[in-house]
């Protein structure tokens, strides 16, 4: 039986088309998918993202475990509340999840993994728990709220008043602790916003709250959309085991300049020589991009992992793995529906704060 979230019944009564996603009953629209996407580019969205999973690591070595537990160094983390993108990889390379990491304390920190590797995470993170005086607490009892779009912050002041001082002054990538709350200046939609991270008891009062003032609940469906236009990877999709992050357009994440800092898959990155790379598909023909199409380029073989039409440019776009030497601006092929149709090699940020980047 799938799960499902505190917001499930909201979603019901909404009209919501509730489908299965990584073993959960989630809202993938409240009607017309397009719509609620230009809601999030243009004005002020709300999605129900509790099924991510919130697990806490505590301790006088907390900081040392996250230091060599993912490929971004948490030591960066100097001010609270800051937080950074990162992945946590195998011995080889391979993904295992990419995350969020929230520095709350210096013994303190807050990591934020994707639903359907919750488990997964948890089992890998406790058994890299060696001599570190550290623990790994999982929060199954919090819920989550992401209110994104270019009037996001006024909408969630408007309806939380006294959240205006605390969190006003917040810069992306940023969290403060309050009343119980962690409220982020995070998101997946290349919109400005907040992620809040709630008691689960919390969540309807605080959804009616929001949708009073505005703020519409938008399904997941254009949740991926928007995080296509704004070449943000999807885990499973755009990398997983099988491919590691310097061939998954991910190099930023990855920090090697403490030569000291011995992260779990360092050593295979650093005897890798990149063959592939990550880049954006802007197709020229009639069609749809998906994920999983070969893509012919001079320099041989490639692959879509995303793909879609994208409301923000009214085209269909993609993320692909190709070949190292492929340019920007380079004519390639995808094979749609055993056709080869000509796309354009462009940067992998189709969209951000409202509008078309290409």
């Amino acid at each position: 039986m799938a799960k499902r979230t505190p917001l499930y019944e909201a979603h019901v009564a909404a009209g919501a088309k509730v489908v299965d996603f990584a073993g959960w009953d989630m809202p993938i629209n409240y009607g017309s998918q397009i719509e609620e996407h230009h809601q999030v580019r243009n004005d002020a969205g709300m999605f129900d993202v509790s099924h991510m999973r919130a697990v806490d690591v505590a301790g006088k070595d907390a900081q040392a475990y996250l230091r060599r537990l993912v490929a971004n160094d948490v030591a960066k983390l100097a001010i609270p509340g800051k937080a950074l993108y990162s992945c946590m990889l195998k011995d080889d390379g391979g993904i295992i999840d990419d995350l969020i990491v929230y520095f709350l304390a210096p013994e303190r920190y807050r990591v934020v993994v994707n639903a359907g590797t919750a488990e997964k995470d948890l089992a890998w993170m406790k058994a890299q728990l060696g001599g570190f005086a550290v623990t790994v607490a999982d929060r199954p009892e919090l819920a989550m709220i992401a209110v994104q779009g270019p009037n996001a912050r006024e909408r969630f002041w408007a309806a939380f008043p006294a959240g205006r001082a605390r969190t006003i002054l917040l810069q992306p990538f940023q969290a403060v602790e309050w009343d119980g709350w962690l409220v982020a200046r995070t998101g997946y939609t290349g919109e400005d916003g907040f992620e809040i991270t709630l008691p689960a008891a919390q969540a309807s009062a605080v959804w009616d709250k929001l949708k009073a003032v505005g703020v519409k609940p938008i399904g997941l469906g254009a949740r991926d959309t928007l995080r296509l236009e704004a070449g943000m990877n999807l885990y499973g999709l755009d990398m997983d085991e099988s491919q590691n992050p310097l061939e998954s357009g991910l190099t930023w994440t990855v920090d090697l300049k403490d030569a000291g800092r011995d992260f779990i898959g360092r050593k295979a990155l650093a005897a890798l020589t990149p063959t592939r790379q990550f880049v954006g598909l802007l197709l020229l023909d009639r069609g749809v991009l998906r994920s999983h199409q070969k893509v012919f380029t001079p320099q041989g073989e490639g692959e879509t992992t995303s793909g879609s039409f994208a409301p923000t440019l009214n085209q269909s776009v993609a993320l692909a793995r190709v070949p190292v030497g492929v340019a920007v601006g380079d004519i390639v092929e995808v094979v749609i529906r055993d056709k080869r149709l000509q796309a354009k090699v462009v940067k992998p940020t189709f969209a951000r704060h409202g509008k078309a980047l290409i």
